[in-house]
């Protein structure tokens, strides 16, 4: 029996704010942890559409938090903005892991300066408000990418991806990353996810090993979420992999948003036995849905 996810709300749990014009447009693709009682969602906001094209959009990251992942409380101003060069267009697609004491957030830096202006970019943080950028992390045309929550065999562990397919690196200072290959492919004949694949939220570790939620691209460009086990000693290895997708765009808000059939995730919580996954619906808001961790042995 395939896993589905099962969805909080019928509506979105955040927003655009038409009366903030740096989150007027979209809000979407946010980071997701739990940590001190709290979930924490760090998101993409945008002052218009895009309409899936690189249109004259900038992106910021916003702040909110939740008791519940239903009902958010968010900052008035955005906590990281587009104020150095590679990230002239802005932050984009955060993913946050928190290794010992400090929060390692691994995002898109948008420049847009020529064809294909986007580096993996790292900032870190004590209490995920002020971030210190650490600057780019993997220079080259790349997006897509987040961590692991701790160090596998001493070393630090990034997926990442190359279109189509989701690789793997590993680095011992966070600088240089060695090693780099392919963990999964697309699946020709899928109907969601033959054309290309990538991360959705950073791996979580369950007893049966790291479960690593994803995001499939259909030939129609329609985007779906998918999982995967990835082993504990050699995340290289895939253990198991659902061929259904665990969500798929099904409502009005995911169907016809500004780029339309699309659930697109960059982070979950695991909060006691409940597995939250907050994802951009149609790239211009943001939807919550979950599962139990007794449910990933069904896969």
């Amino acid at each position: 029996m395939s896993i589905k996810l099962r969805r909080l709300l019928g509506e979105p749990v955040l927003k655009p704010k038409v009366d903030h014009k740096w989150e007027a447009g979209a809000v979407f693709n946010c980071a997701a942890i739990y940590d001190r009682g709290l979930i924490h969602l760090i998101y993409r906001a945008t002052d218009i559409s895009s309409n899936g094209k690189a249109g004259k959009y900038i992106n910021n990251l916003g702040y909110a938090a939740s008791t519940d992942g239903i009902y958010f409380n968010r900052m008035e101003a955005p906590i990281l903005i587009n104020e150095v060069q590679q990230e002239l267009r802005g932050p984009e697609d955060p993913r946050i892991v928190k290794i010992n004491d400090k929060f390692y957030m691994v995002y898109t830096g948008y420049g847009g300066r020529f064809d294909k202006d986007y580096r993996i970019s790292l900032a870190v943080s004590e209490n995920l408000i002020e971030w210190e950028r650490l600057g780019v992390m993997l220079d080259e045309p790349n997006k897509d990418a987040t961590l692991f929550p701790e160090k596998i065999n001493n070393q630090y562990v990034m997926l990442h991806r190359r279109p189509p397919s989701i690789w793997i690196a590993f680095s011992d200072d966070l600088a240089g990353w060695q090693d780099h290959k392919i963990v999964a492919k697309p699946i020709d004949g899928s109907r969601w996810e033959s054309k290309k694949i990538g991360i959705a939220g950073p791996p979580f570790r369950t007893k049966d090993g790291w479960l690593l939620i994803y995001h499939g691209v259909s030939e129609e460009n329609r985007y779906s979420l998918g999982m995967m086990l990835l082993d504990l000693e050699d995340p290289s290895k895939v253990i198991t992999r659902q061929r259904e997708p665990i969500l798929e765009p099904e409502l009005e808000w995911e169907i016809n948003g500004h780029v339309p059939n699309v659930v697109f995730s960059c982070g979950q919580v695991v909060v006691d036995d409940r597995v939250l996954v907050f994802y951009g619906g149609g790239d211009t808001v943001i939807g919550a849905a979950e599962m139990s961790l007794g449910d990933i042995r069904k896969i």
